[in-house]
Formats: structure tokens, sequence, C-alpha cells
């Protein structure tokens, strides 16, 4: 062999190589990095709302009434016979000057709740209002803003259940921030005795009630999605055809 032949294959370049194509790769561990931080936040979010859910638990079930409750009237928010008893009580014994009794059904009479509550037809005649126009909490708040801005109150007393009074107080601020709503919770059994989270109704109202709680804390902070929760003229008049 020649040296001429020699150098030329001693320097002639090599062929080059070809690197692995590496976007499989790069996608896959995006992928994986996706996975993590979306399990991550997953796990935070649950936290988050379980310890919401414990919050609103613990504040439910430690809930009770003012020990000498007084307000200038009394609001109680229909959904049991048992709430509509304690908040005419409470107007016997003078906690209030006024009441109202808020979304009851255009079908039920003045005569059949006083009745029912056993009271005295004067005290009815006096001082009781019944409102018709509400269909939810939502509407139970218009209804009573309307009522406590005409008569010039300026504190309430806030009659229902104590599972629904968190949302009901939230309500009825958001209407109505300028008057001093004071919770009198009407309350069904012993929840912070009981097992309450044993027992499949209990805790399935609990839960149910909190979710609404949280609907109702988005849609009042961005005041999206918030229905009228009344009854329109034409409901209103049905309903009262139907009583008569």
């Amino acid at each position: 062999m020649s040296m001429g032949q020699t150098s030329r294959k001693i320097f002639s370049p090599e062929p080059l190589r070809e690197e692995p194509h590496s976007g499989g790769s790069t996608r896959r561990s995006f992928f994986r990095r996706s996975l993590r931080w979306g399990g991550f936040f997953l796990i935070l979010l649950f936290a988050i709302l379980f310890g919401g859910f414990l919050r609103f638990a613990d504040s439910v079930t430690t809930l009770k009434p003012p020990a000498q409750p007084r307000a200038d009237a009394i609001v109680v928010l229909t959904g049991g016979y048992q709430r509509i008893d304690q908040a005419v009580e409470l107007l016997r014994e003078g906690a209030g000057n006024r009441l109202l009794i808020s979304g009851v059904h255009p079908t039920t009479t003045r005569t059949q709740i006083r009745k029912m509550t056993q009271s005295p037809a004067d005290l009815f005649s006096c001082c009781v209002d019944i409102g018709y126009d509400a269909i939810d909490t939502i509407g139970n708040a218009r209804e009573a803003a309307n009522w406590i801005h005409s008569r010039g109150y300026k504190s309430v007393l806030v009659v229902t259940n104590n599972y629904h009074m968190p949302r009901s107080l939230a309500e009825l601020k958001y209407v109505d921030p300028a008057t001093e709503f004071i919770p009198y919770p009407v309350v069904n059994s012993d929840l912070k005795t009981q097992n309450w989270f044993t027992n499949p109704n209990a805790l399935r109202t609990m839960l149910y009630e909190y979710c609404k709680v949280l609907l109702a804390g988005v849609r009042n902070v961005f005041g999206l999605g918030r229905p009228e929760g009344l009854r329109s003229q034409e409901q209103q008049e049905a309903g009262s055809s139907k009583s008569g």
C-alpha cells in the first residue's frame, strides 16, 4: 500500500451517525409529570374539601340558640312544623315584635298554620305575616329582606334547622348586609353527643347541605347563576285558586 493510499484511509471522514429521536421520550416525561402534579392537586383538593366539611359539621353540631333571644322581629324559614312552632313560641315570649313565616305554599292558609301551632287568633291577626313568594333559600332571603326593609327592622332572629343555618345566614347577609341576623337554630337531635357520622340519613343530610353551602359560596362570590327563588304571579294565582 502506498503512502498516499494510507493517508486517505486514515484521514477520510467517517459517515455521520444519526442521534436517536428524543421527541417520544420528552412527551412521555411530560405526561408522567402531568400525572404526578394532577394527582397532587386532586389529593390537595380532597383534603381542603374534607377539612371544610369537618369544620362545617363542627359549626353545625355546636350551634346553640341564644340564652335570652331578643330582636326587632323574627323570620322563620319553612321546611318543617317544628321550626314554625319554635318561632311562634318566641313571638309569644316577646323575643320579637312581629313574625314572618317565609316560603309557605300557596295552598296553605293562615288558619291552618294557626291551628297547627295552637296559637290564639289575636296573636296571628296582630303580629304574624305569611310569605307565599319564596320557593327556596334564596327566595326566603329575598322575601325576608323585602319584609324587613318595608318595616324598618334593624335586627332579626332567624329560625331554621341547625344544619340549614349556615346557608340561610349566607343568603340573608348577601341580599341584606345592613341587617343584624341572629341565628336561632332548631335542633331536631343532639348531633354533638350522637355519632351522627355513623347514621346514614344524618350523614347524607350533612353532606348534601355542605355541598349546597359550597355552591352558595361560589355563586355569591362570583354573582353568577343566582335564581330569583320566588314564585311567579301565575304560580301564586294557581296556588290560591286551589286553596280556595
